[in-house]
């Protein structure tokens, strides 16, 4: 098996870690919290991950501050997030931060997150139940697919 490892932020309401943790209960993965770690050498991984929510359409900056600082050339990455309404278009500054650095994008998968940001949280917040056992099955299965 390759050695991976995902970088996450999952700051909100734990969303994005629900998806990484599942995949790391079931693959021996490394996880590595950035809004806590900053540096750390990427060398050694076959394949790195890069996890986070998204706040005003993007991910977390711990998360893009970290592979701009991090990651080796050439790697094979993937992509997962969490978000109030799915939108292809979160993965786009991520992704071009990883070609410049030369990556293999091996694909990205992104689901609802429970959401109180803003005016949702005087209604309760939005995507209450998410992500769904469902949605994280999903996420361990595109994981799956990479490897």
């Amino acid at each position: 098996m390759n050695k991976a490892v995902i970088i996450y932020a999952s700051t909100h309401h734990e969303n994005t870690l629900k998806l990484v943790e599942a995949i790391a209960d079931k693959y021996d993965i490394e996880k590595i919290d950035a809004t806590k770690h900053q540096q750390t050498d990427l060398s050694g991984y076959d394949l790195i991950g890069f996890a986070s929510g998204i706040d005003f359409g993007r991910f977390y900056d711990f998360v893009e501050q970290f592979l701009e600082g991090n990651l080796p050339e050439g790697k094979r990455v993937f992509f997962l997030y969490t978000c109030a309404k799915l939108n292809h278009r979160f993965t786009e500054k991520i992704k071009a931060a990883a070609l410049e650095k030369k990556a293999v994008i091996l694909g990205e998968f992104g689901c609802k997150g429970y959401n109180t940001y803003g005016p949702w949280k005087m209604i309760g917040g939005m995507n209450k139940k998410h992500p769904s056992e469902d949605e994280i099955s999903h996420a361990v299965e595109f994981f799956a697919s990479l490897l």
